[in-house]
This record gives C-alpha cells, sequence and structure tokens, in this order.
C-alpha cells in the first residue's frame, strides 16, 4: 500500500512539473499581450548547466551567456572581428604584443555589492582578474585553453590592458571573441563563488532577473548598456527575453507553431520533411507565418582514412580518390537533409571562412571512379576491393547512401555502427581504418581546420586523427603563424588545403549550414557561421 501511495505521488509531482511548464508559458504569452512584442522567447530542450563565462562551452550556455556579458572584442556576422569593450587595439611588429584600450563607459549591471551606485565602471583591472580566473586550476574552466598561447597579460592603467604571446598567432583576436574571455566583476564572484553561475552580473544588453531551472528563465533589458544602433538609439530594443525548457525537439517546435515561442533552431528529423520541402523550401502551410534563414556553419562532415592502415585498400591512393568521385553529394544531401547543408566540393575548410575553395575538391564523376577503381585491380591483383566504415547511429543513413553508390563503382562496402564514445576513443588511437567524423570550428580561422593535418598533432596528442603527414605542409603550417596580412594567410590556407585534396585522406561529404525559424513578427536576428544568438537587435512587431 505504502509503494503505491510512492507511486501516485511520484506521478502527481509529474503532472504537477508539466502543468508547471504549459503554465508559465501560457501566462507569458497572455498576461500581458500588449507587451508581447517587447518580449523574446526561445525554448532550450538541452537545459543550461551555467550562466558564468567562464563555463561557456555548450551552445545552450553560450546562447544564455551572450546577451549577459561582453569582452574585448566581438565578431560580427562575416567574422571580422569587432570593438567591444575594447574600442581599438594595436598588435606589434613581431606580432606578440597586443595592446587594447577600453571604452570608458560600460558599467556592470547593477548590485547592491557595487555600494552606494549599485554599478561601477569596467576598467584594465577587471580583465586581468577574469583571465587570471579562466586559467586558475581551482577555477577548472574548459576554456583555458583560449590563453594557451599567453605568455603574460597585465593592466597598464585603468584603460590600457595588455597581452603578450608566447608566439606570433594571428587567429588569437578570433579566440578573444568566444565567451570564455567576457569580463566578470571580482566582489561580486568572489562573493557567490561557485554560485555565480546562477547569479551573474556583466555588461551585457540584457540582465539577470529569474532563474527556475529547467523550468524558465528570464533576464530584462539592461538600460545602461553601452552600445548604439547605426542611428544612435541605444541598444537592445527588446525589454525581456524569456527561456523555456520544454525537453525535446517535438514539443518545442509545437509551441512554436502555436506561436508561444519565437525562434526555432536547426532542422530536427521528427518534422523536416512537414516543414521543409525536398528541395530545402518552406512548404506553403508554413511560408504564410514563418521566415526560414540559413546561411553557412563552420562544420565539415567527413570520411577519414586512418593512413598507417596495412589495408591494401586504404593505402591506395587511386582507390581514395575513386571513392571521392564515386557518389553523387548534391543528391545526397537532396534526400536525406532536404537540402540542407553544402556539397563538398571544395576541400576540408567549410564554406564560409577564408580560404575555402570550391576548385580544389572532388565532383561526382562516376565513370572516373571505376576507371580508378579497374586500375586499383590491375595494379595490386585484388579483384574485389573492400571497405569498411565505422560510424554512429545518428549518420547510418548517410553510409548506408555511400555503401550503395560505391558498391555501383565496383567497391564492396561495410558499415560498422559503434556508440559514440567508442568510436572517439578508437579513432584516437588508430583502431579504425575508415569512419565517419565531423569537425565544428573552435575559433572562426581556417587554421583551426588545417590543424588535423600537422604531423606535430598526430592523434592521440592532437586531433590529427588520419596521421596525414606531409614535410611541405608542416613548412606552411609554421609560416602561416608568422603571416598577419588576412589576405597572403588567406592564400597560403588554400594551398594547404589544396595540397591535403591531392592526397586524399578524407572524403569530404558536405558543409552544414545554420538554419533558423522564426516567426514573422521577428526581425533584426540574423546569423553567422558559429551559430551565435545575439538578441541585441532583435525586434518584434504586433503581427499575430
Amino acid at each position: 500500500m505504502l509503494k503505491w501511495v510512492g507511486i501516485k505521488f511520484l506521478y502527481s509531482k509529474l503532472i504537477l512539473r508539466i502543468l508547471a511548464v504549459f503554465l508559465l508559458i501560457s501566462c507569458g504569452n497572455n498576461a500581458n499581450t500588449a507587451q508581447d512584442h517587447l518580449v523574446f522567447r526561445y525554448n532550450e530542450h538541452k537545459n543550461i548547466g551555467s550562466l558564468d563565462p567562464a563555463f561557456a562551452k555548450d551552445n545552450a550556455d553560450i546562447w544564455a551567456i551572450n546577451q549577459l556579458f561582453n569582452g574585448l572584442v566581438q565578431m560580427d556576422e562575416d567574422l571580422n572581428v569587432q570593438p567591444c569593450i575594447a574600442k581599438g587595439w594595436t598588435i606589434s611588429e613581431d606580432a606578440l604584443t597586443y595592446t587594447f584600450s577600453l571604452r570608458n563607459d560600460v558599467k556592470f549591471h547593477k548590485h547592491f555589492l557595487f555600494g552606494k551606485d549599485s554599478t561601477r565602471q569596467v576598467n584594465a583591472h577587471d580583465f586581468q582578474y577574469s583571465f587570471n580566473r579562466l586559467i586558475d586550476k581551482k577555477v577548472a574552466s574548459p576554456g583555458q585553453w583560449t590563453l594557451n598561447k599567453v605568455e603574460s597579460f597585465k593592466a597598464i592603467n585603468d584603460t590600457i590592458f595588455e597581452i603578450k604571446l608566447q608566439q606570433p598567432f594571428p587567429a588569437f583576436l578570433g579566440l578573444l571573441t568566444m565567451k570564455y574571455c567576457s569580463v566578470v566583476p571580482k566582489e561580486i564572484v568572489e562573493h557567490y563563488q561557485s554560485d555565480f553561475r546562477s547569479h551573474p552580473i556583466g555588461t551585457g544588453p540584457f540582465l539577470f532577473k529569474r532563474w527556475e531551472e529547467n523550468l524558465k528563465l528570464v533576464f530584462r533589458r539592461n538600460a545602461n548598456y553601452f552600445e548604439t544602433d547605426n542611428n544612435g538609439k541605444q541598444l537592445p530594443y527588446l525589454e525581456a527575453v524569456a527561456i523555456t525548457f520544454l525537453p525535446d525537439k517535438q514539443s518545442e517546435f509545437l509551441q512554436f507553431a502555436q506561436g508561444n515561442i519565437d525562434f526555432v533552431s536547426g532542422l530536427d528529423a521528427s518534422y523536416k520533411d512537414e516543414v521543409l520541402t525536398a528541395t530545402g523550401n518552406l512548404r506553403d502551410s508554413y511560408a504564410k507565418h514563418v521566415n526560414m534563414i540559413r546561411g553557412p556553419y563552420l562544420n565539415t562532415e567527413y570520411l577519414a582514412f586512418f593512413m598507417d592502415s596495412k589495408i591494401p585498400e586504404i593505402q591506395s591512393e587511386t582507390l581514395r580518390r575513386a571513392i571521392n568521385y564515386g557518389f553523387d553529394k548534391q543528391k545526397m544531401m537532396t534526400y536525406l537533409r532536404n537540402g540542407i547543408g553544402i556539397p563538398a566540393h571544395g576541400g576540408f575548410i567549410p564554406k564560409g571562412l577564408p580560404g575555402y575553395d570550391t576548385s580544389i575538391g572532388f565532383t561526382f564523376q562516376p565513370e572516373k571512379a571505376k576507371q580508378l577503381v579497374q586500375q586499383f585491380k590491375t595494379d595490386t591483383g585484388i579483384s574485389n576491393p573492400e571497405i569498411t566504415i565505422t560510424t554512429t547511429s545518428n549518420y547510418l543513413s548517410f553510409c548506408e547512401y555511400i555503401q550503395r553508390e560505391l558498391q555501383k563503382i565496383g567497391i564492396i562496402v561495410n558499415v560498422d555502427v559503434i556508440p559514440a564514445a567508442t568510436l572517439k576513443d578508437a579513432k584516437a588511437n588508430g583502431k579504425l581504418d575508415m569512419f565517419r567524423a565531423s569537425w565544428v570550428a573552435d575559433y572562426p580561422d581556417a587554421e583551426n581546420y588545417l590543424s588535423l593535418y600537422s604531423s606535430k598533432n598526430f592523434a592521440p596528442n592532437g586531433p590529427n586523427y588520419t596521421h596525414f603527414r606531409s614535410e611541405q605542409f608542416d613548412t606552411w603550417y609554421q609560416e602561416a603563424f608568422t603571416i598577419t596580412d588576412t589576405k597572403q594567410r588567406e592564400l597560403l590556407y588554400t594551398k594547404m588545403d589544396s595540397l591535403v585534396m591531392a592526397s586524399t585522406p578524407v572524403v569530404p561529404l558536405f558543409y552544414d549550414e545554420v538554419v533558423r525559424f522564426t516567426r514573422k513578427s521577428v526581425s533584426g536576428l540574423g546569423i553567422n557561421p558559429i551559430n551565435l544568438l545575439d538578441l541585441k537587435r532583435v525586434q518584434k512587431s504586433n503581427l499575430k
């Protein structure tokens, strides 16, 4: 009897929890309809772990933290580094010393610990504290790697902050745009310590209001925010941001379709065919009420060969080239992704990054592929070439498509499905001859992608999972660190990518795209290749 009562109690709690979520959504949308256009609502089905920028590792956390905090610099939609709290900077001739000049009108969000005025101006000493905290082993921030190439940093005075590097690194400014490098106030952090995660005080366009974990998170407009639009109007335009935590994408999309949230990111398999045509256009039933925004995302999906494999098929550049020519990537994207994603006819550097070039990759040429397979058979005496692609269940459909297509050109293909954790460990330790993988940029510079082919980065000590090696590539890779001219570095990146593709250690499949759906009432959201959510220029009309 007691067991049954306990089950009833737990069941009642579950029902109450579900009702509470929908009540919050309902109240948020109906309690003040006249002000609805001033509140931006979205759902985070993965939950949020922390609002402390030192722990801004996952996209869910990064999106929320981006509304609350700022750093020295920021990235625009075209991946150009722009001023933020730093109004300008200089770089020494040896490319080792960065000197930042700070604005004098940036204030932290109000908090009683700041004393009489409840706020104070940000200064260079705040950045010195924030950076020291980032690399403090006791804090154990996952973002401490962003300062690995830094020799020292210090506040010269209240408005000048200096950073010295161990060696030139042209992508360094891009690293500083990451949310890890946001400024935080010492007195507030040391008061809350680990609870700063749920009591965040920053400088961003919105300030923290309320967080009922797993239910709802609310930000309010920062009336003291320092940035303005092109007409001199103070940002942000919105009065509030409300984030709910419905646990699955289907429920999230239902709320979006009903107009209860304003924005959905990504295209889940559960509703992609309902929303989009096979060619990637919105279906008529949605086009009346929904806008779709899409653009390049810094993610390359690919198949990789382990170049130290003992298997003749993997060792053979001839057969690797045949595989690159042997299947239609455009057809693959149409049928398996509803046209979302860019077929990888270029190199490993994805579209959206300087260095990308469509001319250095492979297109679908089945007859050429068949000739190469025949050449392999003649050269090796292997009459039935056979390979095994190892993948996870999420990408089984892609690998089965490739399997069918490559069999048409004379290659027997096996597909081995294993758990993601097992695949990660096996590819790092050279236990897989051929596997599916992806590389999402940690920072927006092509060096991040080309690092996978430096011989100094052989896995498991680095990201060179293919064990590709080339003396010429290594020479160019080191040279790239010394080039501060953006265009020269871009040309060198393309040469490096071309050299890799000529040796075929990988088969690029597609470059991913960011896909965003908004209600027609939303404007100014924009899109960017790092998929950062920036709400300071978003506006909502009274459209229903």
